[in-house]
């Protein structure tokens, strides 16, 4: 069906784009929102990201590709987003609460708060690339792929992504240390 949807739409129908566009339209948010943290940047990128599709759509060779093709171009859209916005990123700083000795289900909830504030730490495009492993679950061979890029610069920039997640949830846990030795 999307093959159909796809030759259509690269001929110019815009119905066949619009059921595209909804089809694909939520995974596209998925990803930009991993990337980029903020729904209004997210909803730009994927924006901006299907009228390059519309536009670039008879241009693409193979439509079994088209997947990654789009994944490739909301990531790029996001690339552009932080850059226009660099500006916005913000800084919060974690103050030390008392909480119950034993674990809660509380404490996934702090989990992810902190893998999110470690992953706005993060450039796009670290981002991007460990989006596209842990999120859409793809390979180092299929970033490659989806970004146009060697397989060995994609596990190289997979390698540094990882390593810049660890170093930037151990600087927020050091930070969060020396806060909490202020105030005792």
């Amino acid at each position: 069906m999307d093959r159909d949807l796809i030759e259509l739409a690269s001929h110019g129908d815009r119905e066949a784009f619009g059921v595209l566009a909804r089809v694909h339209g939520d995974r596209l948010y998925a990803i930009a929102h991993r990337i980029l943290r903020e729904v209004d940047r997210s909803e730009d990128a994927v924006q901006q990201a299907l009228v390059i599709a519309w536009r670039e759509l008879p241009g693409l060779r193979d439509p079994d590709r088209f997947e990654p093709w789009l994944h490739r171009i909301v990531v790029r859209a996001c690339y552009g987003e932080a850059r226009r916005r660099r500006a916005w990123i913000a800084h919060i700083r974690v103050l030390p609460i008392d909480g119950p000795s034993q674990p809660d289900e509380s404490s996934n909830l702090a989990n992810r708060d902190l893998v999110d504030r470690g992953f706005r730490r993060l450039p796009p495009e670290q981002r991007a690339i460990l989006v596209l492993y842990h999120y859409l679950g793809l390979t180092p061979a299929e970033i490659a792929e989806t970004l146009g890029i060697p397989a060995g610069t994609a596990r190289s920039r997979l390698h540094y992504a990882h390593r810049a997640m660890r170093a930037a949830l151990e600087a927020d846990e050091r930070s969060a240390l020396v806060a909490g030795g202020r105030s005792s």
